[in-house]
């Protein structure tokens, strides 16, 4: 079976962002604005880029 899979585009700056907000990014790993990464679908993940949901475009592959 498959494992679902999604990816997480940073789609705003980090400038004026408050700490929590720039440490979630950092540990998705997105560096810079339009840079994406696929993340296997687990409930971590989608906990993590629900507090970044207003900087970040997701789509399910």
């Amino acid at each position: 079976m498959a494992t679902k899979m999604v990816k997480a585009t940073l789609v705003k700056s980090l400038i004026g962002q408050k700490k929590g907000t720039k440490r979630t990014i950092e540990a998705l790993g997105l560096r810079k604005l339009n840079f994406s990464k696929e993340f296997k679908d687990t409930p971590e993940v989608r906990g993590m880029l629900f507090k970044v949901k207003h900087m970040v475009r997701i789509e399910e592959i």
